[in-house]
């Protein structure tokens, strides 16, 4: 009980952790001659002899530890940056798609479904298969707005990854979205239950170098019929609200329900942070502002809405290792997509 008390952070040394991690992120990740294995930043709690001391901390996220004695003088991490502590979580080789490939011999979440729910199999045509988040609609126009009060019809939406539904930006605007994804048996007209929408595109290098990258969701949605949409998640149900980013906590249990590693749940370990991520051939994309948990997703549960214990939707997940999760602000996805995916702010 008392190291969970220590896991988690106050407001007050949230924002002197971020003050620290505006500073230090752009010239440590950008310097050219950061420590060997880093592949990110992010703030977290601060541990010594295998316990947590409840102090904030700026946190590099490495690949893997190495002992002191192992590792040159240019690649040992800093004691402090911006004049706040440091401390190193190794999160393995982040990979766009939920972490190393599983097979749990489950299929329950693989199959075709209609009505569909949050955490069943989904995909665009050319690629395997992700997860369905939730099922969204566009966020209503306010009082005063030229559209208010017109009776528009609404429109709704499969909510995933750009990955996932647009196939990482390679995709066109109309493309048949496939439930089950094309790993899992969806490749008949019958399994056509979207068409892509639109997505947020995600910046890569190459062409752009990632100093200049500022992605920050892996986010798309597809429109289908409201007969074929539940907003309902499987095994979770349906959500009480979405929470800011202003309100994550490190120490922090969530949850997620996912075509392949299915129900799960894990920890926040880091929060704002900025990390590098391979999508495969050759491409590495940067992605500022990000939630890291302990590992629970697997590939193809890219896609999954991560909720509170209590059912408050956080993030979108869309990458992982063998050992941590990486997710993507709700608030972030909300906005730039401009989706509601749940009516109550909380």
């Amino acid at each position: 009980m008392e190291d969970d008390m220590r896991m988690i952070l106050t407001a007050e040394e949230v924002e002197k952790a971020q003050n620290a991690h505006r500073t230090a992120v752009g010239e440590f990740m950008n310097s050219g001659s950061h420590p060997a294995n880093v592949v990110g930043m992010g703030i977290g709690i601060k541990w010594r002899n295998a316990r947590p001391t409840g102090e904030p901390a700026l946190v590099v996220l490495v690949t893997h530890k190495c002992a002191r004695e192992e590792l040159s003088g240019s690649d040992l991490v800093p004691d402090k940056l911006a004049d706040m502590q440091t401390d190193v979580l190794a999160i393995g080789y982040p990979l766009a798609g939920g972490g190393e490939p599983a097979d749990n011999g489950i299929q329950t979440l693989s199959k075709r479904i209609r009505p569909v729910k949050g955490g069943f199999s989904v995909g665009h045509k050319d690629i395997t298969a992700g997860t369905i988040g939730t099922c969204v609609y566009d966020i209503l126009p306010k009082a005063g707005d030229d559209e208010y009060g017109t009776g528009r019809p609404s429109k709704y939406y499969i909510l995933s990854n750009n990955h996932v539904l647009a196939n990482s930006n390679l995709a066109s605007i109309g493309d048949p979205i496939l439930q089950p994804g094309p790993d899992d048996g969806g490749k008949n007209p019958a399994d056509r239950i979207a068409k892509l929408s639109r997505f947020v595109p995600i910046t890569f290098e190459p062409p752009i170098p990632r100093d200049r990258h500022h992605n920050l969701v892996d986010a798309a949605i597809a429109e289908g019929q409201f007969h074929d949409l539940d907003r309902e998640i499987y095994w979770i149900g349906h959500l009480q609200g979405w929470r800011p980013r202003a309100f994550m906590t490190v120490g922090r249990y969530v949850k997620k329900t996912g075509r392949t590693t299915n129900f799960t749940i894990g920890r926040i370990t880091a929060i704002n942070a900025t990390v590098d991520i391979s999508f495969g051939g050759g491409r590495t994309a940067r992605f500022e502002d990000q939630i890291i948990t302990t590992n629970f997703s697997a590939g193809g549960d890219s896609g999954s809405l991560v909720t509170t214990l209590d059912n408050v939707a956080v993030g979108l997940l869309f990458a992982g290792s063998s050992v941590a999760t990486i997710i993507n602000h709700i608030e972030n996805v909300r906005s730039l997509l401009q989706v509601e995916v749940a009516e109550k702010k909380l």
